[in-house]
């Protein structure tokens, strides 16, 4: 089965961050999306890594 999709909100809510944040992740790269139309959507195994190689790096 594919990995679930999630929404910039969702993630934003996730994350209790802004919308700016979260873009400003996929802008740099640290945070993995793809484009479906004009819709931008974020693999929710992609936001599990980010968050785990964040806290990987606060150990």
């Amino acid at each position: 089965m594919p990995d679930e999709l999630l929404t910039v909100p969702e993630v934003m809510a996730r994350l209790k961050v802004g919308r700016t944040t979260v873009y400003d992740l996929i802008r740099t790269r640290r945070l993995p999306s793809l484009t479906i139309g004009a819709s931008r959507r974020i693999p929710a195994e992609g936001l599990r890594a980010f968050l785990a190689s964040r806290l990987e790096e606060t150990a």
